[in-house]
């Protein structure tokens, strides 16, 4: 029987009993529907994670104790940061929810001028808090002990000045293609558009920040599918994918 999986951004040690909290409490009881004396494994981002026991379960609280350290390492070792032309709808949703399952390392929504969405203000840090929720259920579904983290929503050109590593942004019209290059210090930084694709003016400035025009293939793919695509690529190159 699979024992699910729960993130929780606190210290953890063997031998530790602690209530959770409301959210997490709901989701054992309410969610999950787990009893007394059920196991669940925990982990808080720093690696590895740990088999507990559900000690009460009662509308009140939850209770666990912390009864085995489990070694587990699934994290590539391809570095890869992802900046992602924030789209409409779950759309950008599924292109985090993805990312996340393929190993992505940080994850930076960006504004550009095609982008069909503004986030300001209180907005911003409820998409946020949104988006960084998507990617936890997503490290906890795959098996992930780091969660990876969602940066601020940046202006392309700001980010893309600040990066470091192999850098690529994705362009159907590019000559370049990923077998050709090789990444510096296993480091990789993806740049990926919105519907609708960068500007010319965009793509210049990607170029001046160091960025390479990569092609995915002669097909022109809608943006959470060139996303993907790239993150599987780099991981079979590179990564953990072989």
């Amino acid at each position: 029987m699979r024992v699910s999986r729960l993130y929780l951004p606190v210290p953890l040690q063997v031998g530790q009993s602690l209530s959770l909290d409301d959210d997490s409490a709901h989701y054992l009881r309410t969610v999950l529907r787990l009893k007394e004396n059920a196991q669940i494994i925990f982990f808080n981002g720093r690696g590895g994670e740990y088999l507990a026991n559900l000690e009460e379960v009662s509308r009140k609280r939850v209770r666990v104790s912390i009864s085995e350290w489990l070694e587990r390492d699934v994290e590539s070792s391809l570095n890869v940061a992802f900046g992602l032309g924030i789209s409409r709808g779950d759309r950008m949703d599924w292109a985090i929810q993805k990312s996340v399952e393929l190993g992505v390392n940080t994850i930076t929504p960006l504004n550009t001028s095609r982008c069909n969405i503004q986030i300001k203000g209180d907005k911003e840090a409820q998409k946020l808090g949104h988006w960084q929720k998507i990617a936890q259920h997503a490290s906890e579904q795959s098996g992930r002990t780091l969660v990876p983290p969602l940066n601020p929503i940046s202006e392309l050109g700001e980010w893309a000045l600040s990066q470091h590593g192999l850098k690529l942004f994705l362009d159907p019209y590019a000559k370049f293609t990923l077998k050709q290059l090789q990444p510096e210090q296993n480091c990789v930084t993806l740049l990926s558009g919105p519907e609708g694709g960068f500007t010319e003016a965009e793509r210049e400035l990607a170029k001046h920040a160091g960025f390479i025009p990569v092609s995915l293939g002669k097909r022109i793919l809608r943006t959470e599918t060139a996303a993907l695509a790239a993150l599987s690529a780099v991981q079979m190159l590179w990564g953990d994918f072989v």
